[in-house]
This record gives C-alpha cells, structure tokens and sequence, in this order.
C-alpha cells in the first residue's frame, strides 16, 4: 500500500505541474512565457549542475547495509549539500554577467538550492523504504508550490510575479518537509573523507550525464528562441515543456518502486538469474508504459488542445506537438532505460558517454534544420526530433561494446 501511495503521488504531482502549465500558459503573453519557460530551465539546469552528483551518491550508496553505515552517510551528504548550496548561491553573479537583472539570478539560485534539497531530501526518504512519508510530502511540495505560483500569476501575471511566488512556494515546502522529517532524518553533519570521495567518485560523472541531458532541452529552447523569436517560440516551447511531463511522470514512478530493489539485488547478489529478471521487468514497464504515454497523447492532442492551449499558442503548438511526444519518448529511453545497468555496474564512462550523444545530436540536428529551412518551427523540432532518434540508435550501440 506505500508504494501505491508513493505511485499516486507521482500522479498527483504530474496532474497539478500540468494544469499549472496550462493555466500560466493562459494568463501570459508569449514573450512573457517564453521568458519564464527559460527560466525555470535555467534553474533546472543548476539544479542539477550543483546538487545532481549529489542525489545519484545518495541512490547509490545511503542508507548503507546498517545503522552505523546510514548515520555516516546521512552526515556526509548534510556536509557536501551545503557546500554545494554555498557554490550555487555563488554562480548567482552570472546573470550580471549574462545582462540579466541581479536580482533574477538571487531568486534563480535560491530556487535551484531549495529544489535541489527537496529533491534529495525526498531520495533519502525512497531509499530508507519510507513510502508514506515520501507520498504525503511528495504530494504537499506539489500542492505548495503550484498554489503559490498560481496565486503570483493571478496577483500580477508577468515573468517578476511568477519568479517571486514560486520562490516562496519552495521556501514554504522545506520548512514543512524539515519539521516533517526531524525525527526520522535529523540534522547532524558530520564528516568522512573516504565516504565524500566514494561521492564525488561515482556522482559527479552521473551528475555530469544529467548536466549534458538537461543541456539538450536547454540548447533547443534556445535554438527556437533564436530562429524565431519570442513569440514564435512560444508554442513549440509549450509543447516540450507539456509534452515532456507525462514521460518524467512514468519514468519517475517506476524508477521511484522498482529501482532501489534493483540496487539492492546487484549489492547482494550481483550478476545472478534474480537480478536478470528484475532488470527484464524493469525495462518491460519502462518501454511499455513510455510507448503507451506517446500513443495516448498524439490521439488525444486535437480536442486537449482546443479546451486548454490559448488561441495563439495553439496552431504552432499542434504543427510541433506530435514531432515533440516522439522526441520525449526517444529522450526517456535514452536517460532511463538505456544506462541502468552501466549505472549499477558503475561504468561512468558509459552513462557520460550516453548523455553527451544525446545532447550533441539533438542540438545538432536543430542547428542543422536552422540552415535548411530558413526558420520554421516544424522543421526545427523534426531536426531535433531525428537527431534524438540517432541518439537512440547510436546508444544501442555503445551498450553492446
């Protein structure tokens, strides 16, 4: 039943990130959608830069076989959590840099360190098989952070008003998930050089995979943000961020069941029959249920878009929506199912290696598609779409050398 509950939370949190979406893609101008789409990219993308390593040690090695083990790698990653924030706050002087105003990268950086510690907070709850306090916080960080960036979006909607609420919204969660969880994961750094350099060790490159992944869908938005604008790049940025959403939802969910059975199984008992079968039903609900996800969306684009997309996002929103779902689906392969086992088998190369062609031949195809066709969206989305597709073919093929 915890599991289930932890499953539905998932849905939950999908369900709400969804109808925020709409409702903000509704409430904005184009331009002004377009800003905040990048920005929460933006903050995504330093999420994981700075606190990705750290989320990947944590699945790999806490808790640990005892209670000793778990204490120690609990303080450990207190530690390096905050160093890592410290970092973050620091990178807040690239928006002078980039032009951008000071107080749009604070906000960016307090966001990401906020995500990011929710984000790894929530891992050491799934991975001590706490399921129920996993579900009831994941389902209020959903529920906080949506009411208070749909309430800044309905008090003034513009990009400043957004920005500020959904920093609120991420505040107001790590209070509650801190007095939540005081008893089960209290506070108490400590330090362990072996322990950090076993971290950095295997998360960094991991992390490094994620940074390269979340460049892909980065470089594209500013790929279309450059070609055609603002305002033209509104609705194929509409798609991906809608689109997208449904394939982390089901990967998120079996990752969040099945995956620490997986890494107990490989720890106890490596390369037996046991671990053959669980790595084959894995794979199974992975594919299968990304492929449903796909098939399910493009039959259901025309009537959703007519009742939820605006009326001027909605014709470049369906010329670009059904090239996007087959590119979501590629791209949830490519960062899920193809590099479970270099990850259990800790074959860091491999999981870099994956990620770089993923990004490099997305990005590239885009670019390509610029020069060709002058600047139009659907063949931008399609050169991205066949290089995500070689993507996938070329990482099929780096898994069998």
């Amino acid at each position: 039943m915890a599991k289930l509950a932890a499953l539905s939370a998932y849905f939950y949190q999908a369900a709400l990130a969804f109808g925020l979406l709409i409702a903000i893609s509704n409430l904005l101008t184009p331009a002004d959608y377009a800003a905040y789409s990048l920005f929460v990219s933006l903050v995504q993308f330093a999420g994981i830069a700075f606190f990705e390593w750290l989320r990947f040690a944590c699945s790999r090695f806490y808790p640990g076989p005892d209670p000793q083990s778990e204490a120690t790698e609990r303080g450990v990653i207190t530690v390096e959590f905050l160093a890592s924030a410290g970092l973050c706050l620091l990178s807040a002087a690239l928006a002078l840099v980039l032009d951008m105003p000071g107080w749009v990268g604070i906000a960016g950086a307090a966001t990401a360190i906020l995500q990011g510690g929710g984000e790894l907070h929530l891992t050491m709850l799934r991975f001590r098989q706490e399921f129920r306090l996993f579900s009831w916080l994941q389902g209020s960080r959903a529920s906080i952070i949506a009411a208070a960036t749909l309430g800044g979006a309905m008090v003034s909607a513009d990009f400043e008003h957004l920005v500020i609420a959904g920093l609120l919204g991420n505040l107001l969660y790590g209070l509650v998930a801190l007095v939540a969880s005081r008893r089960i994961l209290p506070f108490a750094p400590r330090w362990d050089a072996a322990v950090s350099r076993q971290h950095v060790a295997y998360g960094s490159v991991s992390a490094g995979a994620s940074v390269a992944g979340m460049l892909a869908p980065l470089g594209f938005k500013a790929i279309l943000t450059g070609a055609l604008g603002p305002a033209g790049a509104a609705g194929p940025m509409l798609a991906l961020d809608l689109l997208q959403k449904p394939f982390v939802l089901i990967v998120s969910a079996i990752q969040a069941i099945r995956y620490p059975m997986l890494v107990t199984l490989f720890d106890r008992e490596a390369e037996t029959g046991e671990l053959g079968r669980e790595l084959g039903r894995y794979y199974a609900l992975l594919a299968g249920f990304a492929v449903m996800v796909a098939a399910g969306i493009i039959a259901a684009l025309d009537a959703a878009a007519l009742l939820v997309i605006a009326a001027d996002l909605r014709e470049p929103f369906l010329r670009t929506a059904p090239l996007i779902t087959l590119m979501a689906l590629m791209r949830a392969l490519i960062q899920t199912l193809l590099p479970t086992a270099a990850h259990l088998r800790r074959r860091l190369a491999t999981i870099a290696l994956l990620a770089v062609v993923d990004c490099v031949l997305m990005c590239g195809g885009a670019l390509l598609a610029v020069r060709l066709s002058g600047g139009s969206d659907v063949a931008i989305v399609a050169g991205a779409a066949a290089g995500a597709a070689l993507a996938l073919a070329g990482g099929l093929a780096i898994l069998r050398l």
